[in-house]
Formats: C-alpha cells, structure tokens, sequence
C-alpha cells in the first residue's frame, strides 16, 4: 500500500478506526467524541461506523470517565479515553495515579491496565483559559504510565497502535497545534518501538531535543542555524516516560552540545530530567552545559500574549548561540 499524505489529527483518525475494526475489544469514551466526532473532529465518522456502543458519549466528568476505563480494563476490554482538553484531566488525575498506574504493581503483575488517555495539549490555537497547558511532566513522574507525544502524521497513526496494543496504560499526548500538518503516513510500516527516539536531522555542532509541537521549531531552528554555517542535529524523543537516553546520549557524544526544547515551564520540566542524566552520562563529552528552553513558570497567559510565552525561533536560537559560546 502506498503512502498516504494526512493531517495529525486525520492519522489519529485512521488509526483509532483499525483498532476497532482489527479488535472488538476496544472501545473510545469521552465527551462529545460520538455524534460531534469530538472538538477537533479527531473522531469524526467512527460513532456512524461502529456505533454507541463501540464510540461512547459520555458525561462530563473525567474522574467518572477514567473510572469506567479502569472497570472496563478489568473487564478484558481496551479503551481509549479522551480528555477533551488538557486543562480538563485534572478532575482525573487522582483516579488515574492512584488507581490506573498502580494496578499492575498491586497485583504483582497479574492485573493488565490496557487503557490510552488522549490528551490535546499545548498552546498556539488562540484559546481560552484551562485550553492550553502542558501537563505532561505530572504524569511523567508517576511510576507505572507511559507518556508519548508523537510531532508528526506517521507517528500519530503508529504510536496510538502500539500505545492501544500496550498492555500497560499510556498518556497520549496529541499536540493541538500540529494537528492540521500533513505528512507522508505509511499504513504498513511501523517506524520503531513506540519508546525510541529518532534523529530527524543530522548535525555535528550542537543536539537540540525535543517532542511533540516543538519538533517543527527546531527543525525551523537547524535550517535558520544553517544559513550562519551552523549544523544542528534534531532529535525527536517521542517518548516522554521513559526516555530513549541511549539515542540522546549518541548525538551529545556527536555533537557535544545539547539544548533541551518543551512547550512546558522550564521549572522541574522534562527537561530538566534530561540534561541532568546526560550530564552524569556524557559529563566528559560536553564542552557547554545543557541547556533548557521552554515555558516561564507562571499560569498560562490569555491568548493575546501566548506567543510571548511560548518558545519560538528567536529563544532558541538564543540558547544555541549561549551554547556555542562557551
């Protein structure tokens, strides 16, 4: 089958509509994901295909929606769960790090927990408040979750296969603001494990790593450092808990340098984890400090000033310039 050029948020689509077709176990829940096919219309035609009982409506209560999960989970079932916004998961968050991440260590591991969280996250669409956070540090820390964020089309489609295949529960992160990028989407090659990271441009001066929305930034980023005779190697984590080390590790080792790029506050960020592993795993390798660009630590503003917030070109091109100076 030849590649298909699609949208994120049509990969996504695509890719949830496989999992019901190949597996009447899996179930999707969440408000407004049925009749409307959710807010961005991630789930848009799957309600008419597969019906109320497959593609659930539910209330709007995440706690109660995540519960259901947990109960179905134990029942042999597979769901996937949205919350309709990332400010929304918080009602859930005690249900999903007391209960959904534990299960499997209570039960010494008789006890599966095959349930997916999809999440929209991050900022850069212009909306209202509780619309645009970057929670995804908090559930990093919580032993027992998977955490992924794919950047692009092809892995949208593939990370949501192995994340419903996975037999442990995983935090989907879906980057809002990316969800109308199109790329090449090949429906019969899976592009690697779901937890590894990849190189998606070569470099010898300086490693910028990143996830999710801020893969583009820093491709953008090599290619603006380019012009100044600057070779910057990016390299996409996709996978925030765990962390592919091993591939950061290789490029740092490479390059010798590495800036570390989220949406979310710098502040006890996923960042911060990073740099300080590769700093005790590449400590005589590195000829600059790791550094961090990302959100301040404060409330995220109202949208006329969300630029002003989020990282952009000229902040990291800043950072790798500090880098280089050193």
């Amino acid at each position: 089958m030849a590649a298909e050029k699609m949208a994120l948020a049509k990969a996504i689509n695509e890719s949830l509509r496989r999992a019901l077709e190949s597996d009447p176990k899996v179930l999707i829940m969440g408000e407004d994901v049925g009749k409307l096919g959710g807010v961005f219309r991630v789930t848009d035609g799957l309600h008419k295909d597969f019906g109320e009982d497959r593609v659930i409506d539910t209330p709007l209560a995440e706690s109660g929606i995540v519960g259901t999960a947990i109960g179905l989970a134990l029942r042999g079932y597979r769901p996937v769960v949205e919350i309709q916004f990332d400010g929304f998961v918080f009602p859930a968050y005690d249900q999903i790090v007391t209960q959904l991440a534990k299960m499997h260590a209570r039960s010494l591991g008789k006890v599966k927990m095959p349930v997916v969280i999809r999440i929209p996250y991050g900022g850069g669409i212009g909306a209202v408040e509780h619309h645009s956070e970057s929670p995804e540090a908090l559930f990093a820390h919580v032993a027992g979750l998977k955490v992924v964020s794919p950047s692009n089309a092809a892995d949208a489609y593939w990370m949501m296969q192995q994340a419903i295949q996975s037999d442990d529960p995983v935090i989907y992160f879906e980057p809002k603001r990316r969800y109308w990028d199109k790329a090449e989407v090949d429906k019969e090659a899976i592009p690697g494990p779901l937890h590894t990271a990849r190189v998606v441009r070569e470099g010898t001066d300086l490693t910028l790593a990143a996830y999710g929305p801020m893969v583009k930034l820093c491709r953008e980023v090599a290619d603006a450092a380019a012009e100044e005779g600057r070779s910057l190697e990016v390299v996409d984590l996709r996978s925030i808990s765990p962390v592919d080390f091993d591939t950061i590790q290789a490029s740092v080792e490479k390059t010798r340098r590495l800036i570390v790029v989220h949406e979310a506050p710098v502040f006890l960020g996923s960042g911060a984890e990073i740099a300080a592993r590769i700093t005790e795993r590449c400590f005589y390798h590195l000829e600059a400090p790791v550094l961090r660009v990302g959100g301040y630590h404060a409330p995220y503003p109202p949208a006329r000033l969300e630029e002003e917030y989020l990282p952009d070109l000229d902040r990291v091109l800043d950072a790798v310039d500090r880098s280089l100076a050193y």
